[in-house]
């Protein structure tokens, strides 16, 4: 009975103790978190707008932000070319990232040395990779422009053409992000047994066979995981577009982010902005509870 009563004290004193040192934590993850976003959705029912305020205060208006804003064309289309970037963006990356893995993974020298190559691009701060993906295509000085003339093809203004903006910035992405998709499938490859590769061997299957009864059940849930952060962030994009494009040319490149900054940020109507960002996150959430059932399963 006393060795019972011990153990419940000891336990007792193990709980406070932990609970004692997550306590901190939970404290900067409530202020920094959950405080801007209770913030964030009861601004997104008020008229809030830094230039008025002073003056004339805040007032409740309801549901006229989510109106406006899901009633707003240019909102609409930004929505579309968010969801067809996040798409094409996820699925080139996955597949160049889960190639680049298993090429890397197949080496038997210079594996070392090919992993600090091809993660170079994600290493590089966004507003560099931007500006150097900018002057390569310049329609001025550009070399990309300068060989094609060379070669006597049609030259285009990347950036500022309808046809070519929001091709460049899946391609930049994609470029930029990869290397991280890479890395961490080639992680996840690092743990497949040798086991199973060799008695798929022996049973005599070729080597799409094992890509696709071995390697990839083997890490099905980096597979997973890989594409839900990266739908994440796709989903969020507003560094490049707003470095390269500014979401033109003709709305064409503008994603919510962009969108949000255009009409909310820049014009200080945080009431606007506030429930913008409140619909994005919903639509993040529907998302990437696909990703989360799946991988549970």
């Amino acid at each position: 009975m006393m060795k019972k009563k011990k153990k419940n004290n000891a336990d007792a004193q193990i709980k406070r103790f932990s609970i004692g040192m997550i306590s901190p934590a939970i404290l900067v993850l409530a202020v920094m978190t959950a405080y801007p976003l209770i913030f964030t959705l009861v601004y997104s029912f008020s008229d809030y707008n830094l230039l008025k305020a002073m003056k004339d205060g805040v007032q409740s208006i309801g549901l006229k932000n989510y109106t406006d804003l899901l009633t707003d064309s240019y909102f609409q289309q930004s929505v579309w070319n968010t969801v067809k970037f996040t798409v094409l963006t996820v699925v080139l990356e996955m597949l160049v990232g889960f190639g680049m893995a298993l090429f890397v993974n197949t080496l038997r020298r210079g594996q070392k040395a090919m992993r600090t190559l091809l993660l170079l691009p994600y290493l590089l701060p966004t507003v560099t990779v931007a500006m150097i993906w900018r002057m390569m295509f310049s329609p001025n000085y550009g070399i990309v422009n300068q060989a094609m003339e060379a070669l006597n093809l049609p030259v285009y203004n990347w950036f500022s053409d309808i046809h070519t903006a929001f091709g460049m910035l899946v391609l930049i992405d994609v470029w930029q992000c990869a290397p991280f998709v890479f890395l961490l499938l080639y992680a996840a490859l690092q743990s497949v047994p040798q086991s199973q590769y060799e008695a798929a061997r022996i049973d005599g299957a070729g080597p799409v066979k094992i890509l696709f009864f071995v390697t990839i059940p083997n890490i099905k849930k980096s597979l997973a995981l890989c594409a839900l952060l990266r739908t994440i962030d796709s989903f969020r994009l507003f560094d490049k577009v707003n470095l390269l494009t500014g979401g033109g040319p003709a709305n064409s490149t503008s994603t919510i982010t962009q969108y949000l900054y255009n009409y909310g940020i820049q014009s200080f109507d945080f009431g606007f902005g506030s429930a913008g960002a409140i619909v994005m996150t919903v639509i993040v959430l529907i998302l990437s509870s696909f990703y989360i059932r799946r991988a549970i399963k």
